[in-house]
């Protein structure tokens, strides 16, 4: 569990970047008229749903290590963590869905024109669910000290950890 909970920092940028890298890719794909854009932010918005969902994961151990600090007298505000929890899920199923449907769309061969434009309204959006689950989450480390050495020494020195 400390294991996850440990890669949740450093996984979680990894679909940070491929999200924002899609939208812009959807973005220019839809002004140029060159296929590769739209092609490469198809599989750019792909291994940013595998990416997220190994955030989503890796931040429900992190979660979990937050309890048991909390229950231990830590002070953890568990009200923002299920904020960022349920924001974290929220953009993982949107932008799921946004790859289910384009990924539906392309292969009934009716990605062009109008569609193309839908698309990139849903990055954009998707982009800033992006940017508030971030916020939430920052606020846990800097607010808090979620993720840092002090609070990780709290969770190993906690009388209710789980091995």
């Amino acid at each position: 569990m400390d294991f996850l909970a440990n890669l949740h920092p450093k996984i979680v940028h990894f679909p940070i970047a491929l999200f924002i890298v899609y939208a812009l890719l959807e973005i220019i794909g839809s002004f140029v008229k060159k296929d590769f854009f739209s092609k490469t932010a198809h599989l750019i918005l792909f291994l940013g749903v595998i990416g997220a969902v190994a955030a989503v994961l890796t931040g429900n151990s992190a979660e979990d290590a937050a309890r048991i600090l909390s229950k231990a007298g830590a002070s953890i505000s568990m009200q923002s963590i299920e904020n960022h929890s349920d924001f974290a899920n929220f953009t993982l199923w949107y932008f799921a869905g946004i790859l289910v449907l384009r990924t539906f769309v392309v292969i009934r061969k009716k990605f062009e024109g109008s569609i193309k434009y839908f698309f990139v309204i849903l990055s954009i959006i998707g982009v800033f669910l992006v940017y508030q689950t971030g916020e939430l989450g920052g606020k846990l480390v800097y607010k808090y000290g979620i993720g840092t050495e002090l609070k990780k020494t709290e969770i190993k020195n906690s009388p209710e950890r789980i091995h």
